[in-house]
């Protein structure tokens, strides 16, 4: 069961504040809070290049999508020519015969 950060109230935070203290002494402090801030700036910069990743790979899809849809474009408007050129020829055909 996943509790709530809620609980992280003035009183609870100065106690692990005191636990931290102790565990790790006021040298290790600002070497902790170096390394926490990296770790921070690596997450944060690791998350910015998946979003551009995925915000590539979507647009690429998109671009993929609008290609087929002119090629299907393209290729009714040669198919309808195509029809409309062999209609004319037989129209011009049976004129010839009357």
């Amino acid at each position: 069961m996943h509790l709530p950060l809620a609980f992280l109230n003035g009183e609870t935070a100065l106690i692990i504040l005191v636990v931290v203290v102790l565990l790790f002494g006021g040298s290790k402090l600002p070497e902790l809070a170096r390394g926490l801030g990296k770790a921070k700036r690596e997450f944060k910069k690791a998350s910015e290049e998946v979003e551009d990743e995925v915000r590539s790979a979507v647009e690429e899809d998109e671009r993929k999508k609008l290609r087929l849809k002119q090629i299907e474009e393209e290729e009714r408007a040669a198919v309808r020519a195509k029809l409309e050129a062999e209609e004319r020829a037989k129209r011009a055909q049976d004129g010839k015969q009357n």
